[in-house]
């Protein structure tokens, strides 16, 4: 059974998401350099998600997407965030 969403894990996961949204814009004026970048953080991104939020099936379109050339450009890692939490009610995490 998955475990509930906690407002702190939905938080992290937009802060990871804007993060290498905005890194993604910037590492496209590097040229044919940006692919040694590029895949690798999305790669991390995608498990990051997955550990944080659970598998959703946004994330999937989001990281074919990433594989399109100048489609960085989109931030698409937010999006998928903001998709995949959009219906869901984060709770707090207990105290111990």
């Amino acid at each position: 059974m998955a475990k509930p969403l906690t407002k702190t894990r939905a938080r992290a996961a937009l802060v990871i998401a804007i993060v290498v949204d905005v890194l993604q814009i910037v590492i496209q004026t590097t040229g044919p350099f940006q692919i040694l970048v590029d895949w690798p953080l999305d790669l991390l991104t995608g498990l990051a998600m997955m550990a944080l939020l659970g598998f959703h099936w946004a994330f999937l379109p989001t990281f074919l997407a990433e594989a399109v050339p100048w489609l960085d450009v989109v931030p698409t890692w937010t999006l998928a965030v903001l998709f995949a939490t959009r219906n869901q009610e984060a709770v707090e995490a207990p105290k111990d």
